[in-house]
């Protein structure tokens, strides 16, 4: 059996075309993009939006697409490995109540994407862990785009792997027991001190 190596992807512009039969589409990759990832609310979608806030805080390189499979969400320029979470009070669905904040933090077995092996050993691969709370609870006037209706609790693998109470996810109330919230112009430095402090 032959042996097929990982594709490689770059950046998409947008203006990328659907094609039939040789013949470009009046369809571009922007129409899939809007299509797909306009509800910000949307548990999927503002996960990787999350991981896209937090890149940007980061100054992750941007040019390079979000990459999938590694089991890390984000690696920063200085070679830091974040895992980012988000939760949400409000939903895009209809709520008879504000939703419970409460955030994965389960050891994963990672599937490596160079070999297509999964691992025999659940840990946690990142660095650094970032929780993200979109914490706006008024139907009215929640906006994910405003950085400012975010928090976000940063944590390193030590912290977590010392977490007593559970070792799947991690309550609002735990988690501020363990650390205070920033905002995004103070995320970059949190992530910096926390990682600094568990070398």
């Amino acid at each position: 059996m032959a042996i097929l190596n990982k594709i490689e992807q770059s950046i998409k512009n947008g203006s990328e075309p659907l094609l039939c039969q040789n013949n470009r589409l009046p369809i571009t990759i922007k129409d899939f993009w809007a299509w797909s990832a306009s509800d910000l609310m949307s548990n999927a979608t503002r996960s990787r939006f999350a991981e896209f806030i937090v890149a940007t805080a980061t100054n992750v390189d941007l040019g390079i697409p979000r990459q999938e499979w590694e089991p890390y969400d984000l690696l920063t320029p200085e070679g830091i490995k974040i895992e980012v979470k988000s939760s949400a009070y409000i939903q895009s669905w209809h709520q008879k109540q504000l939703s419970t904040i409460t955030f994965s933090i389960k050891p994963a077995r990672y599937w490596n994407s160079k070999n297509g092996e999964l691992e025999s050993i659940a840990k946690r691969h990142a660095d650094i862990y970032v929780m993200c709370l979109l914490k706006n609870m008024d139907q009215n006037t929640i906006n994910p785009l405003d950085l400012d209706q975010w928090d976000f609790y940063v944590l390193s693998r030590p912290e977590l792997d010392n977490y007593k109470r559970s070792q799947h996810s991690i309550t609002l109330k735990s988690l501020e027991n363990l650390t205070k919230p920033v905002t995004y112009s103070g995320l970059f430095e949190e992530i910096k001190i926390k990682h600094l402090k568990n070398q």
